[in-house]
């Protein structure tokens, strides 16, 4: 028992690490339980190929394990940074084989070859899944102009809607894409 005045006793090595590590690994479970399904999914549709895609999400999960300061709400998107790290470790994965290929003697492309797609396959995954997240409306006035390469007049027609309201749905369509690119960690110019 402490005595008036007294300091507390200092806690005995061990005490203070349980309660830590307990909230540390409730953290994680809640982590996974809020992230991973949809962590797994998103790597999926990156790499095409399920071993890799559980990989590449364990290692993203790891990563928030180390950093756990990322996971303070306050700070942001918890799954938006775990999209960011899921995204940059397949790009570094495929820049690093891509180095390998380009230094090796071994396998020198033959002319007319097929040139590497890779990222341009990975941006347009990632610009389909953002378009994902947009309204119907605004989804559809951005495949007539962008995608199909309409103009004003001809998506109007074709949507059946004023040219004034082409125009303004664009404006705000490109909007609302970008903020989606930013949640999946894109970062936008």
């Amino acid at each position: 028992m402490r005595r008036q005045g007294e300091p507390p006793a200092a806690p005995v090595r061990g005490e203070d690490v349980e309660p830590v590590a307990s909230d540390q690994a409730q953290l994680m479970q809640q982590l996974h339980d809020e992230h991973a399904s949809a962590l797994f999914g998103f790597c999926l549709h990156l790499t095409g190929d399920r071993l890799r895609a559980e990989d590449v999400a364990q290692e993203t999960l790891l990563r928030a394990w180390q950093r756990p300061s990322v996971l303070d709400a306050s700070r942001g998107s918890v799954r938006s940074w775990l999209f960011t790290v899921a995204r940059n470790l397949v790009i570094d994965e495929w820049r690093s084989k891509r180095h390998q290929n380009e230094h090796s003697t071994d396998d020198l492309p033959e002319p007319g070859d097929p040139v590497d797609q890779t990222d341009a396959l990975l941006q347009s995954w990632v610009v389909a899944e953002a378009l994902t997240q947009l309204s119907p409306e605004h989804r559809a006035v951005l495949l007539e102009c962008y995608y199909r390469g309409r103009s004003v007049a001809e998506a109007s027609r074709r949507l059946g809607v004023p040219e004034g309201t082409v125009k303004s749905r664009t404006h705000y369509a490109l909007r609302a894409l970008r903020l989606a690119l930013e949640e999946l960690g894109v970062a936008a110019p």
